[in-house]
C-alpha cells in the first residue's frame, strides 16, 4: 500500500470516529432537551391555562359592570385565546400516569367556556340577575382548573423526576466515555501519526546514507531494503538503477582510459623505434636504387617492403584503417620474412574482397604473424605454411590466420585469451623476437574497438598447428576514420 493511500484510509478513519463520538453525545444530549421540552411545554400550557381563565373571569366581570362594546370585545379575545390554549391541549400527548387527570382537564376547561357562552348569554336576556347562577358555576370551574393544574405539574414532575435522574446517570456515562474514546482517539492518532512519519523518515535516511557513501567512493553501497510496494521502493530501485548506470558509465571511462593507455604505449613503442625516420626512409631509398643499378633485384624489392613496413608502422596509431590495408602490410611483412626463412615457409591467401572494406585498428595483423614465425614455424626446416584467409559472413567478416607448426597447449591458448593482465614475455613464457606489441595487446585493441569480447578464438593442439579467427562487424564500414579512443 503507498503512503497516499494509506494517508486517505487512515485520516477519514480518525476524522469519522471522532465525529461518531461528537454525535453520539450530541444525540443523546438532545434526547435529554426534547424530553426536558415537552415536559416544560405541558407545564407552561397549564400555568397559562390556568392564568387566562381567570383574565376570561375578570374580562366578563368588566362587560357586566359597563356592558360597552370594547369589554364585549375585550372579551371575545380572551375568550379566543382561552379556545386556542384549549386546542394547544388536545394536540398533547400526554404520559401515561396522567391521562386520566389530563382527560379531565380537558373536560372542565371544555364545561369553564360553556359556562363563559351560559354567562354571555344571560346578560343579553331581559331577565334580570340571570347570569348570576352562571357566572358562580363558571367562577367554580375555574377553581377546579387552577387546582387541576397544580396537581398535573406536581404529577408531570414525579413522572419526569426518575426520567432525568436515570438520563443524568446515563450523561454522566456517556462523558466518562467520550473522554475515554477521545484520549483513545489522542493515542491512536499519536501512533498513527509515528508510525507514518517512521515509514517516510525510515527509507529517506536509508537512501540518504547510501548517497553518502557513494560520494564517499564506495559504489558497492546498496539502498536498503523496502518491503511494501511503495513510492519509496520504486524510489530505491530508480536509486539502485542510477547506481548501476554510474558503475557502467566509471567503467566505460576506465575502458576509455585503458584505449588511451594503449594507444599511447603503442605510439612510444613505435616512437622509441623512430629513430631519424625521414633519415632511414632515404637511406632504404638510397639502397634500393644502388641495388637495381647493380642488378640486385631482390635486393631491391626486400629494399622496398622494408622501407613500406617501416613507413606503415611509423602512421597514426590512433585512427583504423581498412583490412585491405593490414592485408597488404601482411604481404611486405612476409616478403621480409620469406628472405630471412626462403624455401622453408610458403605464404598463402585466400581472400574475399568484398570483406576488405570493413575498419580495424591499425596494426592487427601483424603482431599475430609475427608470433606465428617466432613461436610456430622457427624450429621447422622445411613444409611452414601460413595461410591467410579472409570470408564474408552476413554480418561480420571472418579473418583467419593458420600454420601448421608447433601448435600450443590449452593452458597457453587460454593465457592469450585472458589478456586483462599483459604479460612481459610471450604467449610460452619465453623471450622472443618481437615489435612489442604482443596478440595479448591486438586482442585487448579489438575488445575496446569494438566494444565486444566475443571476436577472437584460436583452435590449436600441440604438433597440429594454430588457427587464430578474428571476427569484425561490419559496421565497421559505415564509421570512416572513427578513433579506436572514442569509441564505446
Amino acid at each position: 500500500m503507498n503512503m497516499r493511500r494509506m494517508l486517505f484510509i487512515v485520516i477519514p478513519l480518525l476524522f469519522i470516529l471522532n465525529n461518531a463520538v461528537s454525535f453520539f453525545v450530541f444525540q443523546s444530549g438532545r434526547t435529554v432537551q426534547q424530553s426536558y421540552n415537552m415536559m416544560l411545554d405541558r407545564v407552561l400550557l397549564y400555568k397559562q391555562i390556568d392564568e387566562k381563565t381567570r383574565e376570561n373571569l375578570r374580562a366578563i366581570n368588566v362587560h357586566i359592570m359597563d356592558r360597552s362594546p370594547g369589554s364585549l370585545k375585550e372579551f371575545e379575545n380572551q375568550r379566543a385565546e382561552l379556545k386556542a390554549l384549549q386546542t394547544s391541549l388536545s394536540a398533547q400527548q400526554p404520559v401515561a400516569s396522567v391521562e386520566l387527570a389530563v382527560r379531565s382537564y380537558r373536560h372542565m376547561l371544555a364545561t369553564f367556556i360553556s359556562q363563559e357562552k351560559s354567562v354571555m348569554d344571560a346578560l343579553n336576556s331581559r331577565t334580570p340577575l340571570a347570569y348570576a347562577s352562571s357566572y358562580a358555576d363558571a367562577e367554580t370551574t375555574a377553581g377546579f382548573i387552577r387546582e387541576e393544574a397544580y396537581q398535573l405539574i406536581d404529577q408531570e414532575l414525579s413522572y419526569y423526576q426518575p426520567f432525568y435522574r436515570k438520563i443524568l446517570v446515563q450523561t454522566d456515562v456517556m462523558n466518562h466515555w467520550g473522554i475515554a474514546v477521545f484520549a483513545a482517539n489522542t493515542v491512536i492518532s499519536l501512533v498513527f501519526a509515528y508510525w507514518i512519519s517512521l515509514r517516510i523518515t525510515k527509507p529517506i535516511q536509508g537512501l540518504v546514507r547510501t548517497a553518502e557513501q557513494i560520494s564517499e567512493g564506495n559504489l558497492e553501497a546498496t539502498p536498503p531494503p523496502m518491503g511494501v510496494h511503495d513510492e519509496f521502493r520504486t524510489l530505491s530501485e530508480a536509486f539502485r538503477q542510477m547506481q548501476e548506470n554510474l558503475k557502467l558509465l566509471i567503467q566505460k571511462e576506465k575502458e576509455g582510459l585503458e584505449k588511451d593507455r594503449l594507444v599511447k604505449e603503442l605510439e612510444l613503442a613505435v616512437l622509441q623505434n623512430q629513430i631519424n625516420p625521414h633519415f632511414l626512409f632515404n637511406s632504404l631509398n638510397v639502397l634500393s636504387k644502388l641495388a637495381l643499378i647493380e642488378g640486385a633485384e631482390k635486393t631491391s624489392d626486400l629494399t622496398v617492403s622494408l622501407s613500406n613496413l617501416l613507413r606503415y608502422n611509423l602512421r597514426q596509431l590512433d585512427r583504423p584503417v581498412p583490412l585491405r590495408d593490414e592485408v597488404e602490410h601482411a604481404r611486405e611483412y612476409f616478403i621480409i620474412q620469406q628472405a630471412r626463412f626462403r624455401e622453408r615457409i610458403r605464404f598463402e591467401t585466400e581472400i574475399e574482397e568484398a570483406g576488405l572494406d570493413v575498419l580495424v585498428p591499425v596494426l592487427t595483423l601483424q603482431p599475430i604473424l609475427e608470433n606465428v614465425f617466432v613461436h610456430a614455424i622457427e624450429g621447422m626446416e622445411e613444409g611452414a605454411v601460413i595461410k591467410l584467409a579472409v570470408q564474408c559472413k552476413p554480418d561480420e567478416t571472418w579473418v583467419s590466420i593458420s600454420d601448421n607448426g608447433a601448435g600450443m597447449s590449452g593452458e597457453i591458448r587460454d593465457s592469450l585469451l585472458h589478456y586483462d593482465e599483459a604479460s612481459p614475455k610471450n604467449a610460452d613464457g619465453k623471450s622472443g623476437h618481437s615489435t612489442g606489441l604482443g596478440t595479448r595487446n591486438v586482442f585487448k585493441r579489438l575488445e575496446l574497438f569494438y566494444d565486444r569480447k566475443d571476436l577472437v578464438r584460436i583452435e590449436s593442439a600441440p604438433g597440429a598447428g594454430t588457427t587464430v579467427i578474428l571476427r569484425i562487424p561490419v559496421r565497421g564500414k559505415e564509421e570512416n576514420h572513427v578513433s579506436p579512443v572514442d569509441r564505446g
